[in-house]
């Protein structure tokens, strides 16, 4: 049944600009981005079967690369897939950007600014956060972009960048794309290796966190830095 017949107050575009975005569901907002249907689906009907696919969770749907989409649902060309992943990329922006800080207290701090960045991509990233005294963020960097399961990381470069940004300690942060949070042995190396090179210079690692999907381990919350 065409959108178009709906009553008025159903329509999604009608619903949103008369009763406000919060009163739309996630289906509704897909349907919004997309448009229209196929000749066996209307708009909303088709979102739901792309909510579907992701078991109606928006963080596994933001995994899906416009190729995914296009390949996967009858209807979804490229420009409405690269519409949804550009929408769902603008919400990890937004979550990212509503820290009103860059200061770290904690662990879960690391993570509210980096699971945004790497928490939902298929490989492996490194980053590295640079702190003054005062744990203040002066820099965020990427450091290596790798396969699945590992990525190499050239700890030359990283103790050089704190020295050149004056920095006063360090945070690694790196995800896992298997879900799997726990650290692998060279995940351990890496750290120890880290670690030492920076206290060579008085310059302290404070952690290591890796993210894999919402969820994350932190070396210091478990007695390893």
């Amino acid at each position: 049944m065409s959108i178009k017949t709906w009553n008025r107050q159903e329509r999604p575009r009608e619903k949103l600009m008369e009763q406000g975005v919060r009163m739309l569901t996630d289906a509704e907002l897909v349907a919004i981005l997309i448009g229209s249907g196929n000749i066996e689906k209307n708009a909303v009907e088709l979102a739901r079967e792309i909510l579907a696919s992701a078991n109606d969770d928006l963080f596994q749907l933001g995994k899906n690369t416009v190729d995914d989409f296009v390949s996967s649902f009858k209807g979804i060309g490229k420009a409405k897939a690269v519409t949804i992943v550009a929408a769902l990329e603008l919400g990890r922006r937004r979550k990212n950007s509503d820290r009103k800080t860059d200061k770290i207290n904690n662990s879960h701090d690391v993570f509210d600014i980096m699971q945004p960045l790497i928490g939902d991509i298929p490989y492996e990233e490194f980053w590295v956060l640079y702190l003054n005294r005062a744990n203040n963020i002066i820099a965020k960097q990427n450091f290596s972009q790798g396969g699945t399961s590992h990525t190499v990381v050239d700890e030359k470069l990283i103790i050089r960048t704190a020295l050149v940004k004056y920095a006063e300690s360090l945070i690694l942060c790196h995800n896992h794309p298997s879900g799997n949070i726990n650290p692998s042995s060279a995940d351990r190396q890496v750290t120890t290796k880290i670690k030492n090179a920076a206290n060579y210079f008085s310059i302290r690692l404070l952690d290591h966190i890796i993210i894999a999907g919402n969820h994350y381990y932190a070396f210091s919350d478990n007695g390893e830095i």
